[in-house]
């Protein structure tokens, strides 16, 4: 049932709990207090048990209050790590895009440049309908693995 309170606001919530909270001090209060007024002697059992019931409801009441703030609190907290969080990923993001177009035109470099020296062996390959030493150093230089000019983190192996 106190799950209603997130849709109302603050102000309004406290204001209920205290005025419910006061009422049944006061009833009670006055309840104990009427022994010496005879006419009003005998609703004093009712009013003391409305007294102690609004008292414990009021009680109740905040506590339920307190229990909302504080998860209302906690809330607050996880959206701004959420949100920090979220800042530190673009970043990231960024950083990694940037190594990444990088390491691409770094590749496409590295493929004109094997192209060109391909073409210049070109002559010797296509003379001799043999493949020169120099053809197959460049074929092998081209399918070597090159690694990124930055890393990001560090490389890890799957342990299979």
């Amino acid at each position: 049932m106190l799950w209603i309170l997130q849709f109302l606001p603050d102000e309004l919530i406290l204001l209920v709990c205290n005025t419910v909270l006061a009422l049944g001090i006061v009833i009670t209060v006055l309840a104990s207090f009427l022994r010496v007024v005879p006419l009003i002697n005998i609703y004093r059992l009712p009013l003391q048990i409305l007294g102690i019931a609004l008292l414990v409801t009021g009680v109740y009441f905040r506590g339920g209050y307190a229990i909302e703030m504080e998860w209302r609190e906690r809330v607050r907290e996880m959206e701004e790590k959420v949100a920090a969080a979220e800042k530190k990923s673009a970043q990231t993001n960024t950083v990694i895009k940037r190594v990444y177009v990088d390491r691409v035109k770094k590749i496409k470099q590295d493929v004109v440049v094997y192209r060109d020296r391909v073409k210049e062996v070109e002559k010797i390959i296509d003379r001799d309908c043999r493949v020169p030493a120099e053809a197959i150093k460049i074929l092998n230089d081209s399918a070597a693995p090159r690694r990124a000019t930055e890393e990001v983190g560090p490389l890890t192996k799957d342990a299979k």
